[in-house]
């Protein structure tokens, strides 16, 4: 005879003659939990910042000051402007105007902190060069009392400052002869109105370069953040055509629109970026060439061959971990300019990879372009990543002040 299986709540066998005990109540949950369990999601979050927390992680995250770069720009000019009008109009220095005036001549328009101590130097130099040469006017129409010859020296000297204004010096030599019309006027200015506005444009001049350390906005952030975002984009596209995920002509236009702005906006921020962290502008123009070239192989891809269906999904059969590979150290990049100090990211297959992938192993003559191109990007995206982690001493801010405050 079969033996059935036990029940699992069957009660046991009771002597005969007993109750059979009551069965037991479920027990409700706690209304509380108990003091130091918390859910294990709830457990991983991080406490939220209070309100004072949130405002001084706004003021020294390099990331929030450069998505909010307009509003942090407005802000240090206009307190830079009430500073200046205190410190002249206020305690009634004469012509303190020009000083607001070279404040923001100096800071106006220049928002990254390269660029304001470059512009500065050269402000220096021209005001004090065109402060010299107003007086020397002043000093001359006081001796020869003929503004003939002052509207003449004035006219010559402009057209030697216009001269050099085409040029590298051409900042210096412009500011040059707008400081001399400033201190000399038309000839007609005292020596001491010419000694207090080169007095208030040099205050200026300290103004502003004394608030370009205030919330610095670093070129070289905003280089990063870009850069950073491309090559996100690029590895995002790059994914869907290695996995034969088509990419409609809208949204393709769009993506390749978006990565060249970025590209132009890369390129106009060099001069400021080799200057705040001393790496020289060739290396940078190697980079940005190298972009440049990713850039334009990612859309011959996906405008050429692998625009049409079925070779797209007959490619994409053939691509496995070396796609992977090009994508994670695309990703990896992206990451390591983003946050700084995780750049041990390699690629060291991938280009092998895809050299496996010849016409000797019997592929189609249709895909033999793009498997070219996937080869030379691979090697584009491995040189990147070597140029990356080569420089990055200089460009890990992050990295370079921790050094700095262990010593």
């Amino acid at each position: 005879m079969a033996l059935s299986d036990p029940q699992p709540n069957s009660p046991p066998d009771l002597p005969p003659g007993l109750p059979p005990d009551p069965e037991p109540k479920p027990r409700k949950p706690p209304a509380h939990p108990p003091p130091g369990t918390r859910d294990a999601v709830a457990g991983r979050l991080a406490p939220r910042r209070t309100r004072f927390g949130r405002l001084a992680r706004a003021v020294t995250s390099p990331y929030y000051r450069y998505r909010h770069a307009k509003f942090f720009h407005s802000l240090r000019v206009g307190l830079a402007m009430l500073v200046s009008i205190l410190a002249t109009t206020g305690i009634d220095i004469p012509h303190g105007i020009w000083s607001s005036v070279t404040l923001l001549v100096v800071i106006g328009g220049l928002q990254h902190h390269g660029n304001i101590r470059k512009k500065a130097a050269e402000r220096a130099a021209g005001t004090l060069l065109g402060a010299a040469l107003g007086l020397a006017l002043i000093l001359q129409q006081n001796l020869f009392d003929s503004l003939t010859l002052t509207y003449v020296l004035m006219s010559v000297l402009a057209a030697i400052c216009a001269w050099f204004a085409i040029g590298s010096a051409g900042y210096v030599a412009l500011l040059t002869a707008i400081t001399m019309c400033i201190v000399a006027g038309h000839g007609d200015n005292m020596i001491d109105t010419g000694l207090w506005r080169t007095l208030n444009v040099l205050v200026g001049i300290v103004i502003a370069l004394a608030f370009s350390f205030a919330l610095p906005l670093h070129a070289t952030y905003s280089w990063r953040y870009l850069l950073a975002d491309n090559l996100r984009e690029c590895a995002r596209i790059y994914t869907r055509m290695m996995t034969g995920v088509p990419i409609g002509a809208d949204e393709q236009v769009a993506v390749f629109i978006r990565m060249g702005k970025r590209l132009v906006q890369l390129r106009s921020l060099m001069p400021s970026v080799a200057k705040e962290i001393d790496l020289p502008i060739a290396k940078l123009d190697q980079i940005q060439g190298l972009h440049r070239s990713m850039l334009s192989a990612l859309e011959m891809l996906s405008t050429g061959t692998l625009a049409h269906a079925e070779l797209r999904d007959a490619f994409a059969q053939q691509c496995g971990e070396e796609a992977n590979a090009v994508r994670m150290t695309l990703l990896g990049a992206a990451r390591a300019l983003r946050f700084a100090g995780t750049t041990h990211f390699r690629m060291p297959d991938a280009a092998a990879s895809f050299e496996a992938m010849t016409p000797e192993n019997k592929t189609s003559p249709d895909l033999q372009g793009p498997l070219w191109l996937a080869q030379r990007f691979a090697e584009q995206v491995e040189r990147m990543r070597s140029l990356l982690a080569a420089t990055e001493a200089n460009w890990n801010i992050e990295g370079g002040a921790r050094e700095a405050a262990a010593r």
